[in-house]
């Protein structure tokens, strides 16, 4: 049966660049909090990068840790303190990890102790704004996740299709792609028309396609 390809904007993540590396350093009472941040497709990749930081710092008392790994339907979220008080560390880091919304991202927070015991509460603001300072200087992208569909169309509504939907005010095409029987096109949407799509294409050719759902896509968007 003919097919159009549709992607559907469901959830809007943030994500940093690939292969950039972010840093940022605070001084809290002379103690150093050197906060380094990636993005990590995979915990695998996230503990790769933790022990990376751990060999180019390898004389920091602490490294604490924290990533989020985008997950569909859940998100891996994981934490560490590394020595430091219980929570006063990894904790407060994921939670701004996790309140800026940020997915697919580890950050590693080396800590230089300066001679000053900070207290419970002085660790979690300090370990917390040394990751706040270091997302402050990154530049983001807005992850959207796209539910998929597909329609193939005869070549004889290849005009109408392709007219009708690039003048949607709603509807994006993609791509089109063409054979001598066959034209193929995909499309995105926001997820509010998902449910409108279906009866737009059913009144566009006279109910001779249905659309088929075939999974979903993530697209970065600049911010």
């Amino acid at each position: 049966m003919p097919n159009i390809a549709l992607f559907v904007t469901l959830v809007i993540m943030l994500i940093l660049p690939a292969k950039k590396l972010i840093r940022n350093e605070i001084e809290v009472k002379r103690s150093r909090f050197i906060t380094s941040m990636l993005r990590t497709e995979t915990e695998d990749d996230a503990r790769d990068f933790i022990d990376s930081i751990r060999k180019e710092f390898p004389d920091a008392r602490h490294h604490c840790t924290a990533f989020v790994i985008h997950g569909d339907p859940n998100n891996i979220l994981r934490s560490n303190d590394d020595g430091e008080p219980s929570q006063t560390a990894g904790k407060p880091m994921l939670e701004v990890l996790v309140g800026h919304e940020l997915v697919n991202v580890t950050a590693v927070c080396t800590r230089y102790f300066g001679g000053t015991l900070l207290g419970t509460g002085g660790l979690v603001r300090a370990y917390g704004d040394s990751v706040s300072k270091a997302i402050e200087l990154a530049p983001l992208f807005q992850l959207k996740k796209l539910s998929c569909f597909l329609l193939e169309a005869h070549i004889s509504l290849a005009g109408q299709l392709e007219s009708q939907l690039r003048s949607h005010e709603i509807i994006e095409v993609i791509d089109t792609e063409y054979t001598s029987r066959s034209i193929t096109l995909k499309l995105a949407c926001p997820p509010s028309e998902e449910t409108l799509l279906e009866p737009f294409i059913a009144n566009l050719t006279k109910g001779a396609y249905q659309l088929q759902k075939i999974g979903v896509k993530y697209q970065e968007v600049k911010r």
